[in-house]
């Protein structure tokens, strides 16, 4: 579990027996910690890369095969796991598989009887709707005649009858409703494009008239029994796979998963160099796997496989091991960008700084309580999903994926408890609404106070940002951007003392008055430790140092927009609760009920504005201060990600399991 940073990473080479390479590549696989990379030009010039193309082509061949035999049949069973030793075993296996014919055959009548059924109930739907029209429905679709079953609004169908009869000779037939008018139209022929191009440019839709004979009535019934003939046909299918599935969808899985991983392995064989009778690997793996992974291949091949270093520049692959509730806040980091395998890792800071930023700018019981909630509905999978309007969840997917959503919903959650605790010492819910019980802080009183704490937190958040730049620069050599980073404390301090000690008086009080003399100490310090840090930044970046000097600033003066957000949604929801509460009491036009059903919507659609604008606004002016203010002074990103060689077995054995023989089918 790494604590600010990713897992350490080393490259290794490594060399064995070619007697040895499926084995090893084997435990490679089912241990997952190794990215295997090319060999580089030194380890080629000993060990040349070795192409397995017709292997390669026959493995992927039966996938195709197997992973289109299980794809048709439905789950059936218990997982099963399986071993197959040997690669042609696993051939065998595959081509043993007796139920391809059976299953293509059956796969084929169902998609087809599907589609015939689809153009079925259309059909059914259609007539059902246009049930009024009595004529035979041939003389719809006549050698010299077209038909269409079309729908409009009330309000749109009169301009468009009278525009197609301006271009056509039409016959009407319509059913008019309160809201709107069911009609079938009939022209020529050589007319039928127009008219569609017309309709649909005043937004109405025509269906071509269904190529039936008989009258609506006639058709219905035996458009019915042939849909259920369809139904019984596909429910004997669907039985008949359920039945292979019972003997066949283990074994089918298992082999599909073992030739899987045989392809990953090919994948990798094209990576690797070898000889006569032996290979070499190189890759990245992390430092603490390293001696677990060399103990199952020395026992795995008795000894003959040697690692060795590879000394690289490379920036090695990112691996991020946080504990699970700082993984969750993984999800703004990778947003920004994913952290280099030697820089730190922001997402400790994140995971306890954003909530905290989150809780203090929204501050309000009521508030908290809704947005834990609705984060506890999405973290839960969205229970009763069904029951949202449809244009709100098209726009709350237009947002972001379900998946994105129910990640940013595990931040909420702390963020949300934060905002009611200090909801309830600001006694604040849903605004002044009500007054709670116990001691309280109100936010319109002691802005002084809440200003000073924000800029402490500034303060704080850069340095803390400072401190690890320096550190970062340490360990990679880069003495100038050290001494930089150090200088960006000394100024921070220098400037805030400076700041507090002419502005505050409880500043003024502790430190004394600002002076220049003997008499004035802590003046005499802060201005020292202001003029080192200057004089350091200018020598370590130039006149550049200047504009960082006003970053600095900047920066910490930035973090007192957690009072500004904070501030923002106390005086609206002041306002809306006022103004509200004065209708309730005083009527609207004279008339009580006027005022108390206009107060009621000012209350309602006011409280879910700033709701809304409670969820966006911390959330991002929080995530702001962090990827700006504080990533800026140590952060670089736009690492690469590990991805070792590996997948997770489910239906078939390690490696370094007890193996049986391969049994590629249930009654061998």
């Amino acid at each position: 579990m790494g604590f600010l940073r990713p897992v350490a990473m080393e490259k290794v080479g490594l060399v064995g027996l070619k007697s040895d390479r499926e084995t090893i590549l084997s435990i490679l696989h089912d241990q997952g910690v190794v990215q295997v990379e090319p060999l580089r030009k030194e380890a080629l010039a000993i060990f040349p890369m070795e192409g397995t193309p017709e292997l390669q082509r026959a493995v992927a061949d039966q996938l195709l095969r197997v992973r289109g035999i299980k794809s048709a049949l439905p789950p059936a069973g218990g997982v099963v796991a399986r071993a197959f030793p040997t690669r042609d075993g696993l051939l065998e296996a595959a081509r043993a598989i007796p139920i391809e014919g059976t299953v293509t055959a059956l796969k084929r009548e169902e998609e087809r009887l599907q589609t015939e059924r689809k153009s079925v109930v259309d059909q059914l739907d259609l007539l059902a709707r246009f049930s009024f029209y009595s004529g035979r429905l041939e003389y719809l679709h006549m050698e010299h005649l077209f038909g269409f079953f079309g729908e409009a609004r009330s309000d749109s169908y009169a301009p468009l009858r009278s525009q197609i009869t301006a271009i056509a000779d039409v016959i009407f037939i319509e059913s008019p409703g309160p809201e709107t008018v069911r009609f079938v139209l009939a022209v020529n022929s050589s007319q039928a494009e127009a008219v569609s191009r017309l309709a649909q440019q005043r937004g109405v839709l025509l269906t071509s008239a269904p190529a039936l004979s008989g009258t609506i009535a006639e058709r219905r019934p035996e458009l019915e029994r042939r849909r259920t003939a369809l139904d019984t046909r596909l429910g004997e299918i669907r039985q008949q796979l359920a039945d292979l599935a019972k003997e066949w969808y283990a074994p089918v899985a298992s082999i599909e998963e073992a030739l899987t991983i045989e392809a990953r392995k090919l994948d990798v064989l094209g990576r690797l160099g070898a000889g006569e009778t032996v290979f070499a690997l190189e890759g990245w793996v992390p430092k603490r796997a390293r001696p677990a992974l060399e103990s199952a291949l020395a026992s795995a091949t008795q000894n003959r496989t040697g690692f060795y270093p590879v000394p690289t520049t490379e920036e090695p692959p990112t691996l991020l091991d946080n504990p699970g509730w700082v993984r969750r806040f993984e999800f703004f980091v990778r947003f920004y960008a994913l952290p280099q395998s030697s820089e730190w890792d922001p997402t400790w800071i994140f995971a306890l700084a954003f909530p905290l930023f989150f809780g203090f700018m929204l501050s309000d019981i009521g508030y908290g309580l809704v947005i834990l909630g609705f984060s506890l509905w999405m973290v839960a999978g969205f229970p009763g999903r069904r029951y949202v309007p449809g244009p709100l969840k098209r726009f709350l997917k237009r947002i972001m994926s379900p998946g994105a959503m129910q990640s940013l919903a595990w931040t909420l959650i702390p963020a949300s408890i934060l905002a009611v605790a200090f909801g309830w010492f600001s006694n604040e819910f849903f605004g002044p609404w009500v007054s709670l019980p116990g001691p309280h802080w109100d936010v319109r009183t002691n802005l002084g106070d809440l200003f000073l704490v924000a800029g402490f937190i500034g303060l704080a958040m850069v340095v803390f940002g400072f401190v690890l730049g320096a550190l970062k620069a340490y360990y990679h050599h880069r003495r100038k951007e050290m001494i930089a980073r150090l200088a960006g404390i000394a100024i921070a301090f220098g400037l805030t003392l400076l700041g507090l000690q002419l502005v505050s008086k409880t500043f003024q009080a502790l430190l004394g008055p600002i002076g220049f003399t003997a008499a004035h100490p802590a003046s005499l310090v802060e201005i020292a430790v202001l003029l080192l840090g200057i004089g350091a930044i200018l020598y370590a970046e130039g006149f550049q140092g200047i504009l960082a000097i006003t970053e600095i600033l900047s920066h910490i003066l930035s973090h007192l927009r957690l009072v500004g957000i904070l501030l923002s949604s106390v005086v609206i929801a002041y306002l809306v609760t006022h103004i509200a509460q004065g209708m309730f009491h005083s009527g609207l036009f004279g008339s009580l009920v006027l005022g108390a059903l206009f107060g009621g919507l000012i209350l309602v659609g006011g409280q879910i504005f700033n709701l809304v604008v409670a969820v966006f606004e911390p959330g991002i002016q929080g995530a702001r201060l962090l990827f700006v203010e504080y990533f800026s002074k140590f952060y670089t990103g736009n690492g690469k990600e590990f991805r070792p060689f590996g997948s997770r077995r489910t239906h078939t054995l390690p490696a370094a399991a007890p193996r049986e023989a391969p049994a590629p089918s249930p009654s061998t």
